[in-house]
């Protein structure tokens, strides 16, 4: 049976000027300032928490954790110990050593920076090298177009679409757009990556 060589548990990932670190309640007013930087509740194809409902977040993802599906992070700035956003791996598959990165957001002032590609740089090793990870995939709302485009500039490979996958906030239905990177793929995405954060660094 395929599983993982090392069992995912929490653990905390550092990156030049960015710390992922397990996500506790000790970080929902760190995370309710970084929700308000663009208000990013309002946007409709994103799971950011609304004003005053940051802690009932990070317990819902605490009971994944337990649960064993999910393992979440608090995306930090270094320098100045700031919350920035959030991510985590969920739909975690022990059997077939397969996990997806999601519920990802950082506040409006650190989009379209190096903090994303520091992120999956440093999930993605992880999962990969640490955990023995064969499959890390991605979804993600059929209209989040940024996301989409973000996730393609990983070097992901678009697996599919699931029609009328999951209810948005709104109560619309949305479909999900799948995808993936395997194993074999990593050592050429690890060095489109580590080309991307020393073009950020110049």
């Amino acid at each position: 049976m395929t599983t993982f060589r090392t069992p995912p548990q929490p653990c905390t990932l550092t990156l030049g000027d960015i710390r992922l670190e397990p996500l506790d309640t000790l970080h929902t007013a760190g995370l309710e300032t970084a929700a308000m930087d663009g208000e990013l509740w309002n946007l409709r194809v994103t799971s950011v928490p609304e004003p005053r409902n940051a802690e009932q977040y990070i317990r819902d993802a605490l009971k994944g954790l337990a649960d064993g599906h999910m393992l979440p992070f608090a995306v930090i700035h270094v320098p100045t110990n700031t919350v920035i956003g959030s991510t985590r791996y969920h739909d975690i598959i022990t059997p077939v050593a397969r996990l997806e990165i999601g519920y990802t957001w950082y506040g409006a002032s650190w989009q379209r920076s190096s903090v994303n590609t520091s992120c999956k740089l440093m999930l993605m090793t992880h999962a990969f090298e640490t955990l023995g990870a064969r499959v890390v995939g991605w979804r993600t709302d059929n209209f989040n177009f940024a996301s989409q485009r973000a996730i393609e500039r990983l070097g992901a490979k678009r697996d599919g679409v699931l029609r009328g996958h999951a209810l948005r906030r709104d109560g619309t239905i949305r479909d999900t757009v799948m995808y993936s990177v395997t194993a074999g793929e990593w050592p050429e995405i690890k060095a489109h990556l580590n080309y991307l954060m020393a073009r950020y660094a110049r």
